[in-house]
């Protein structure tokens, strides 16, 4: 029996005549790091900015642990467990990584985004705030001004602030987008590591990425779902070969 965190039934989003979702049959399993692939403008982003409800739907449903969310409001998404860390670095850029982190955890007290909250309130966050950091290999930058990390700890950064709303299942936007060879590589064993016990539904544009750690593979072109399966299964299929690389030879395959 497939346990299924997520499911869409049928999904689609048109906007003044241009579908940029077409009838999105799709499910994702508990525990998975399942991957969103596809050429600009497949409707990735449009598909995350549904699941977190940024959009509503035109027609079609989202289940979440056989929930009906399709009408649920953003605040209600992220109640239920569903955390997006977006493309571009979420982080105040003027406090430090542990206070960033800190911030994230305000909601466990209450008191979400009331910043002058005393120090001696914020403290008892502290120790969480730390386990978070070490989970993402930011232990050494705890005091550091977030504005001096380099671009792949922001991104550990964002990843650890997400994990402090203790999500069910994780969408991260392109995490490794724009980065140089050294940040992939650890962001994407970072993403291993925090994926234990959890489910993550990733969009993403580095196939070495996708094939070294998703289980699952959703393959869109023009809002729709082009092949599903595993890297090896996509990789030698000759259409997403020639919507993904513009080539039936096996280029997707050497991304290995």
């Amino acid at each position: 029996m497939v346990d299924v965190i997520l499911e869409t039934r049928h999904l689609t989003k048109d906007f003044k005549g241009f579908t940029a979702v077409n009838d999105i049959n799709m499910q994702v399993q508990r525990g998975h790091i399942h991957a969103l692939i596809g050429p600009n403008g497949a409707g990735k982003t449009t598909f995350f900015n549904l699941l977190t409800k940024f959009l509503v739907p035109t027609t079609g449903e989202i289940l979440f642990n056989n929930r009906d969310i399709t009408a649920a409001e953003p605040a209600q998404i992220a109640r239920l467990g569903i955390i997006r860390s977006f493309q571009i670095s979420a982080v105040f850029p003027q406090l430090s990584v542990m206070e960033n982190v800190r911030i994230g955890l305000q909601r466990t007290l209450g008191t979400s985004f009331h910043f002058w909250k005393s120090d001696r309130t914020l403290a008892r966050l502290n120790e969480r705030a730390m386990q978070l950091l070490a989970e993402v290999d930011l232990t050494e930058f705890a005091d550091t001004v977030t504005v001096d990390l380099p671009y792949g700890r922001k991104r550990a950064l964002e990843i650890a602030t997400t994990l402090g709303m203790e999500p069910e299942l994780m969408l991260l936007d392109e995490p490794t987008s724009g980065m140089g060879h050294e940040d992939v590589h650890r962001v994407t064993e970072l993403i291993k590591k925090v994926s234990v016990g959890r489910t993550i539904l990733m969009v993403e544009h580095n196939m070495n990425v996708v094939a070294g750690i998703c289980d699952k593979i959703t393959v869109l072109q023009r809002g729709g779902k082009l092949a599903e399966g595993s890297y090896l299964e996509v990789s030698r299929n000759p259409q997403v070969m020639e919507a993904y690389m513009g080539t039936t030879s096996g280029a997707l395959e050497g991304a290995h």
